[in-house]
């Protein structure tokens, strides 16, 4: 009998994934770490090296120089797929993570509010667009991650300053969004994470509005062993005021949830939404085929994500 195929974890920061690593070596799980951010393959290949392939590529690569590996990205995967690789959050899913446009589409096709938004490629588009949707306005690259390039505008002469300085960022696809900015009721947005498709749990985020980086894990707030400037991570939240709380939604949106993820394609993932203020309704504007899992989730769960998550992925490499 020949050596059984390894579990491959293909992924691009080195620190994010330690807990995930630290179960997987706990339990002695026979896995190989792929570096998106620099690998190669052989397109005309067809033998498998990984029985299976858990995705965990980020948009945000470009923030960190790695850039190279988001495009790569999208065809390696489809390359496994294509041999016959399982490929968990494959080429469908990685799709979502990478345009925010997509997202939108695929949300607005399942019959769900979002923001009133407009896709653009140039400063003109963006100042017809916010005097389309009415200020306040907030301006997002297609390609993302961790709030980056995100800015909110309250005014037509702020944003003819924008567009006049270069502050406006149009990311590395140089397609952004023009999105209506929306009262949130409460102070918070919910994000609720997905495993296999279904839900695992709900946190609350606390936000003062300012800060669009809102990701829940530790490292988001730490990188380069420094908070970046109004970019703290909820690891930070006594310090900067924002906080994070366990919560469970209404079944109806748990439901709308496991809705989006199915569409997606997305297996391990989230979906972020808020409650508008003015009239409240539940708007959903984010999906994310990466998503880390909160800091000291124990405490704030009550159960440690990465337990059901390797269980998951043990139970897909045996069928794979």
């Amino acid at each position: 009998m020949g050596q059984q195929l390894p579990l491959a974890i293909y992924y691009e920061h080195p620190e994010w994934f330690r807990p995930l690593f630290a179960e997987l070596d706990r339990r002695s799980i026979h896995y190989v770490r792929v570096d998106a951010g620099c690998h190669g393959y052989d397109a005309t290949a067809a033998d498998r090296k990984y029985p299976l392939l858990f995705n965990r590529m980020s948009a945000s690569a470009h923030l960190r120089g790695n850039a190279q590996g988001i495009f790569f990205t999208r065809d390696y995967l489809a390359h496994l797929e294509r041999i016959g690789t399982r490929v968990i959050n494959g080429c469908k899913a990685f799709s979502f993570e990478i345009s925010k446009a997509a997202q939108l589409a695929l949300l607005h096709s399942l019959g769900l509010a979002t923001p009133r938004s407009r896709i653009v490629n140039c400063a003109i588009e963006v100042i017809s667009a916010a005097e389309e949707i009415g200020f306040p306005v907030i301006i997002k690259p297609n390609i993302g991650g961790r709030g980056a390039g995100i800015i909110r505008l309250d005014s037509v002469p702020e944003l003819a300053r924008a567009a006049v300085s270069g502050t406006i960022g149009f990311g590395i696809d140089s397609t952004a969004l023009v999105q209506e900015f929306l009262p949130i009721r409460g102070g918070h947005i919910t994000r609720v994470e997905t495993l296999g498709g279904k839900f695992l749990y709900a946190i609350k985020v606390y936000t003062s509005g300012e800060n669009f980086n809102l990701c829940p894990a530790e490292i988001c707030g730490t990188e380069d062993g420094a908070s970046p400037v109004n970019t703290p991570g909820l690891v930070d939240a006594p310090k900067t005021g924002l906080k994070v709380e366990g919560y469970t939604p209404p079944q109806q949106i748990i439901d709308a949830v496991e809705k989006i993820v199915g569409a997606a394609q997305i297996e391990v993932g989230s979906v972020e939404y808020i409650v508008d203020d003015r009239d409240g309704r539940v708007v959903y504007y984010d999906i994310n085929a990466l998503s880390n899992f909160v800091a000291n989730a124990p405490q704030i769960l009550g159960f440690d994500p990465h337990a059901p998550l390797v269980d998951y992925l043990e139970h897909q490499t045996e069928g794979a």
